[in-house]
């Protein structure tokens, strides 16, 4: 602090701000420093940006959590914490890029299952691997000839040295072209032979060269028909894991779920009493928690050259944890210690030596059983049963399927008011399971009516007594 002896008026001055480190200094007469003099303008000024702030966040806050996203696009921490504060205390949806309805930046849309509610849709420039001139060329197309109606049309819509594999690639796998084909993976091989195609047809028209369609006025490309668009061999979907990982690297967050949220579901149904991290602020024993496993070191100790763990854990609101795993834990738990993994961790917490950080130490690992089914903690059940019925993914995402399943849900619905049993799904991918939880309109009164019907259709299915 800087001592001032004496002070006198200059009349109306220009005040500048130095810009110091943590502390606000003003340049006074004959290059004296003022330390902390915040005079009063400065600090009005301040207090009006805050009231203007909060003011928006209160009266509009989807408008406003949209332009915190698109400022702060580029920060993981940071998008990941604004995203929880819109699903979990301002009760708004994000939804992911969508090729025919994003734009630049983030933008408030209205919830189309509320419509006196506003969502929040994700902006194509914080998408990576799309860069500014790609996202130009969608727009330019997209306000020149409508909404893009499949992946060919896209490829003959716009320049693919702009908007090239990659792009395509990476819009694909972020969930941009859900809307026009929820698979992922059969889009992705597609592009292989479709981008040729229409590499082809973009050199025939370019040299004169059109077709008997041409003529009238019509050279969409019809399915079925002379014309019809290249595809590549009926394959099924990516597992859940690999959408939502794609998600996490192309967006830097999961948006269209959680691979956290099944797990936090699950450990509830196997009745484990956890804690989120942001519940655990001091040095605690005996503490639980579900986490991912964002990352894994393997180290060697010194003296025995025995291998330990160092963890790098988030749980679904975003925190963040460090952990470490000593030797004779991680021989017994190594095979759950994997990266991006879902676990249950237990141990205690501790305080850092060498500063006053919170890390775990961990006794135990225990993999996400997602094959296990209990009594539901949040339902009040008062069957003693359950329908639980396995699909495979490609089953599961199939829209004929899954609506025949539906309808006979329903027809084994019965009586409102009578006692029905509860209705599940394991649906299982190539890397892993998802517990699936019917809602209660398609919960049944005639369960083993439903399985004989099932079984003859071939459907996997069983009654399992709750416990």
């Amino acid at each position: 602090m800087v001592k001032i002896i004496s002070r006198k008026s200059l009349g109306i001055q220009s005040v500048y701000d130095i810009g110091l480190k943590n502390i606000h200094n003003f340049l006074l007469e004959d290059n004296i420093i003022a330390s902390n003099c915040f005079n009063k303008s400065h600090s009005t000024a301040y207090a009006y940006v805050t009231y203007q702030t909060a003011f928006l966040k209160a009266n509009y806050p989807a408008e406003y959590m949209s332009a915190l996203l698109t400022a702060n696009s580029g920060d993981q921490d940071k998008m990941t914490r604004y995203l929880n504060n819109c699903e979990q205390t301002l009760d708004i949806k994000v939804e992911p890029p969508d090729i025919n309805r994003s734009y630049v930046k983030f933008r408030p849309v209205i919830d189309p299952n509320r419509p006196k509610r506003l969502n929040i849709l994700f902006g194509l420039s914080a998408i990576r691997n799309v860069g500014e001139a790609a996202i130009e060329n969608i727009l330019n197309a997209r306000e020149e000839g409508g909404e893009f109606l499949s992946l060919a049309d896209i490829c003959q819509r716009v320049s693919l040295q702009s908007v090239n594999k990659r792009t395509l690639e990476s819009l694909i796998q972020c969930g941009a072209f859900d809307n026009i084909d929820s698979n992922r993976r059969q889009l992705i091989n597609d592009l292989e032979v479709i981008i040729p195609w229409s590499q082809s047809k973009a050199k025939e028209k370019a040299i004169g060269q059109g077709n008997l369609f041409d003529l009238f006025g019509d050279s969409k490309p019809e399915v079925g028909g002379f014309e019809a668009t290249p595809k590549s061999p009926i394959v099924s979907d990516f597992s859940s894991q690999e959408r939502l990982q794609f998600e996490q690297d192309l967006l830097g967050i999961y948006v269209s779920d959680h691979p956290l949220k099944n797990a936090e579901r699950i450990a509830k149904m196997q009745k484990h009493d956890f804690k989120r991290l942001v519940e655990i602020d001091k040095p605690c024993k005996d503490v639980k928690i579900v986490v991912m496993l964002t990352e894994v070191k393997v180290v060697q100790t010194k003296k025995e050259n025995k291998s330990m763990a160092i963890l790098k854990l988030t749980d679904l609101a975003g925190s963040k944890l460090e952990a470490v795993v000593f030797p004779e834990a991680y021989e017994k738990n190594k095979d759950t210690l994997v990266g991006n993994a879902a676990v249950i961790l237990v141990g205690k917490v501790s305080r850092k030596k060498d500063d006053d950080e919170l890390q775990m130490i961990v006794d135990e690992s225990i993999s996400i059983d997602y094959d296990f089914v209990s009594k539901p903690v949040d339902l009040e059940i008062e069957s003693k049963h359950l329908v639980l019925i396995e699909l495979p993914i490609n089953v599961a995402t199939d829209d004929i399927q899954t609506q025949q399943l539906k309808t006979m849900l329903e027809e084994y619905s019965g009586d409102t008011l009578e006692t029905k049993t509860p209705v599940y799904a394991i649906v299982r991918g190539e890397n892993g399971y998802q517990l699936v939880q019917f809602g209660k309109q398609f919960w049944v009164q005639d369960p083993d009516g439903l399985v004989d019907r099932m079984t003859k259709l071939n459907f996997d299915i069983q009654v399992k007594e709750i416990e």
